[in-house]
């Protein structure tokens, strides 16, 4: 049985200034977002797209800049929504303090569509190529977020047998048994080894949107198969069919990446159709 380390969250303390492992994570995602996206830009189809739709490091910063932007205002939105409506609908102004914590992946995940959205229609890009581009460099920020949860002791896992050797004790959750690492879990998942297949998935010629569905059906996936693992939120906990909020809210992410999938290739099979008949 192991025993969370207790970090610190405070890496480094400048005075009144202090720099939290979280923010450093934070970092980390954005510096891991302009290397992998500065390497698609020599991916196909990307590589050979010309005129005025011709991708550049730019574009990667601008859709840095937008994302993160999305990525705030979206993932505290979407906690407010999905997960405590009736107290934010009581107390508004709260639902600026965000220094108190409350971010839902879900509800960032709309506000990076929305920001891709706007970027597609000023640059003039398909927003299908858009989300493309975006999809493969996505889970490595998910995983470093992971890392920060660990760091802080958060978002602990459900209590595991005993005998697991990797069962850890977290003492900010107020008991002495051992749980399910579930941050590692989800590192692991929806970080590394979402990362890894869309990669190598993406790399290959895929009809335009594709890449975008396959990373809605695996992060789904990924996600719905760790919420077994981890601890619901207290406020909430299980709700219809046994099921958390987390995994309710991945089954139209899985759905809809499915049908992305399916509309895209069909789209490409009616291309060739069309061809063939010209």
């Amino acid at each position: 049985m192991l025993i969370h380390p207790q970090i610190d969250p405070v890496a480094l303390q400048l005075g009144p200034l202090a720099i939290h492992w979280y923010g450093l994570t934070y970092l980390v995602a954005f510096a891991l977002f302009m290397l992998l996206g500065t390497l698609r830009l020599r991916h196909e189809p990307f590589a050979s797209i010309q005129g005025v739709s011709a991708w550049t490091r730019r574009d990667v910063e601008d859709i840095l800049f937008l994302g993160v932007v999305g990525v705030v205002i979206g993932g505290r939105l979407g906690y407010c929504l999905f997960y405590k409506p009736g107290y934010y609908l009581s107390h508004p102004l709260e639902i600026f303090a965000v220094w108190q914590g409350g971010m839902s992946f879900h509800g960032g995940m709309l506000g990076v569509v929305a920001a891709m959205l706007w970027f597609a229609h000023t640059r003039r890009k398909p927003w299908l190529q858009v989300a493309d581009f975006v999809a493969p460099c996505v889970p490595t920020g998910l995983a470093a977020g992971r890392v920060g949860n660990f760091i802080n002791g958060e978002l602990w896992g459900r209590f595991s047998d005993p005998s697991l050797p990797w069962g850890m004790v977290f003492p900010g959750s107020g008991s002495p048994l051992p749980r399910h690492p579930s941050q590692v879990y989800q590192f692991l998942l929806e970080g590394l080894l979402l990362f890894i297949l869309l990669w190598l998935y993406a790399r290959k010629p895929r009809q335009q949107g594709q890449v975008a569905a396959a990373f809605l059906v695996g992060y789904g996936v990924f996600r719905f198969i760790a919420e077994f693992f981890r601890e619901p939120d207290n406020f909430l906990g299980l709700l219809a069919l046994n099921m958390s909020m987390g995994q309710w809210l991945c089954v139209p992410m899985i759905a809809g990446g499915a049908l992305l999938w399916l509309w895209a290739g069909r789209g490409n099979s009616n291309s060739r159709l069309s061809r063939k008949s010209s």
